[in-house]
């Protein structure tokens, strides 16, 4: 007598191995990506904001904080409780359309903030641009697949950390290097926890990479 075919359910993730992941996935959540380059490039570049005092500088961070932060994150709670959408994770094409814009204003915003002061980094200002433009991509393309912000973020931070050094032609060896790493740890903790597939991780790294090289060829 033939043997009856026994699947077996695919074994769980350690809890180790998913705690991690959430974790990083929580720290190096996309809307945080514009304040830790702001403060990454105050801290590599500071010379380049000689003419801001300390105090406005903070001020600055903060500002950035709740542009591109708060403000996105405060639209996508307001959205789930007056139960335009599920939950706050976003985890449908549909539930990221609204998002998506108002990130896009938010980023605009910024960008158009940046454009008017003089005592800042060069750089933040084709970044701000950048995370802008990249927005326009992704919401057009979420009408087909679920593109992976936190790719987009990641692979976007990482090249326009590589384009400043490249612009102020200075070596940070060892912060490109903990930002690739970083980038493939986010990226591989979103498979691991099975919120896109390798496709639209790929893309969303694509999208963030190309949206920071126009926007330093346009702006700079």
């Amino acid at each position: 007598m033939d043997k009856q075919h026994i699947t077996h359910p695919a074994d769980p993730q350690p809890a180790v191995l998913t705690f991690s992941a959430k974790a990083l996935s929580y720290i190096f959540h996309p809307l945080f990506i514009p304040t830790y380059f702001y403060l990454w490039t105050l801290g590599r570049f500071g010379v380049e904001f000689s003419g801001a005092a300390p105090g406005d500088l903070k001020l600055r961070a903060i500002g950035v904080f709740i542009t591109t932060a708060f403000f996105p994150a405060l639209t996508v709670l307001l959205l789930w409780k007056l139960k335009f959408i599920s939950n706050i994770y976003l985890r449908s094409n549909k539930e990221r359309i609204v998002p998506y814009v108002a990130a896009m204003i938010f980023y605009w915003w910024m960008w158009f903030l940046s454009k008017g002061f003089q005592d800042q980094a060069l750089s933040l200002k084709f970044f701000y641009f950048g995370i802008f433009i990249a927005t326009i991509p992704a919401l057009i393309l979420n009408s087909f697949c679920k593109v992976s912000m936190h790719a987009m973020g990641m692979a976007g931070l990482a090249t326009a950390m590589f384009i400043s050094c490249i612009m102020y032609h200075t070596y940070y060896g060892v912060d490109l290097i903990i930002a690739v790493l970083m980038c493939g740890m986010v990226c591989s903790s979103r498979l691991l926890l099975k919120e896109h597939t390798q496709a639209e991780i790929y893309l969303g790294a694509l999208i963030g990479i190309l949206a920071q090289l126009v926007a330093y060829w346009v702006m700079i």
